[in-house]
């Protein structure tokens, strides 16, 4: 007698990832995607990379498609939506992903690198959850999970480690952190789950010169208590299971995927 094979935990449902035409949204994406979510792969000026992500996306016989929208823009996060709701009929699952850097000493940080890395970090944050949760409610209950929605703000370790000549990121990933929990606890009485992911030092395009040496990587890892750089699949198993219902009863919450950044690692030398 052959054995029932078990459904995929995402089965059925729709997502959408902000920045997903590289690096850790582009991975998330893929994650959801075999995990049976039909995806939305947003980006805002990598249309060839984005192109790419939904092709190797359906090549592993999954769906998706690519919609372009700056999020830190009300109008494209409306049209961003609409296109879902066209495309996918509705959405289950929010990935807030798409962020940014303009890297400066605090002194000579310009007003516009302050307000651009704002805008999209946490301002897009802001606007597409508000629409998605818009969107769960308008929607109603499904079949398709336990909750009304889900929402994922994807932070940084840097939430609560400060990071000199990184004022405007490391401020926007701490009002990440009170943004998700607050709509966390406002949204949880309708059944939508809020939670957040922080990573550390994960192996991406944007960072490659902070590990691809052997010099620079072993300087790195002087803060990873773990021994090891993070991949980005490290982050995309952690989205499914935050966004499946093998975690239902969380929300409100942030999981550090970071192989111990956050723990003091000087502290393991003494204190």
């Amino acid at each position: 007698m052959s054995e029932t094979k078990p459904s995929l935990p995402l089965s059925g449902q729709r997502a959408i990832v902000t920045g997903a035409s590289s690096g850790i949204g582009e991975q998330i994406a893929k994650s959801l995607a075999a995990a049976g979510a039909a995806v939305v792969v947003n980006y805002s000026r990598d249309e060839k990379n984005a192109a790419r992500v939904v092709g190797e996306i359906e090549s592993a016989r999954g769906r998706a498609v690519a919609v372009r929208a700056d999020v830190s823009k009300e109008s494209e996060v409306l049209a961003m939506f609409d296109r879902a709701r066209a495309e996918l009929g509705s959405i289950d699952i929010l990935v807030n992903n798409a962020g940014l850097q303009k890297d400066a000493a605090f002194v000579d940080l310009s007003l516009a690198d302050w307000d651009k890395v704002i805008g999209v970090n946490l301002t897009g944050q802001f606007l597409a959850s508000r629409e998605a949760a818009r969107e769960f409610l308008r929607r109603g209950r499904t079949p398709r999970a336990r909750s009304l929605g889900k929402i994922l703000c994807i932070s940084s370790v840097h939430d609560i480690i400060p990071w000199a000549g990184h004022a405007n990121y490391a401020a926007s990933k701490g009002g990440v952190a009170l943004l998700m929990k607050t709509m966390a606890q406002e949204l949880a009485q309708h059944g939508i789950r809020v939670n957040a992911i922080s990573p550390g030092a994960i192996k991406t395009p944007i960072n490659t010169s902070a590990w691809d040496t052997p010099t620079a990587e072993k300087e790195l890892l002087k803060l990873i208590p773990y021994g090891r750089v993070g991949e980005p699949v490290d982050i995309g198993r952690a989205a499914v299971w935050l966004a499946s219902d093998d975690s239902d009863y969380v929300t409100g919450a942030t999981l550090y995927v970071d192989g111990g950044m956050t723990l003091f690692p000087e502290f393991r030398f003494g204190g």
